[in-house]
């Protein structure tokens, strides 16, 4: 699947990289501030986020966290 969650973290490298993954993960968590949900909740209520890309976004976190459980 060529635009998984786990290719756009890593840059399409290899998907034997999780090093490279978590590392990129860490960039991203310290650049995030607040709560992830409730900025997710208000992009969507606010109509910066339609519900296509709200139901994407929640596909891609439930991939992440499957991928998280294997490392």
């Amino acid at each position: 699947m060529a635009s998984s969650l786990y290719d756009q973290l890593n840059g399409n490298n290899s998907r034997n990289d999780a090093s490279g993954l978590l590392d990129r993960f860490d960039q991203f968590r310290n650049t995030l501030q607040g709560d992830p949900q409730a900025i997710v909740q208000q992009l969507l209520q606010s109509g910066r986020m339609t519900q296509e890309q709200y139901n994407q976004l929640s596909r891609m976190a439930f991939d992440f966290q499957k991928l998280l459980r294997k490392v």
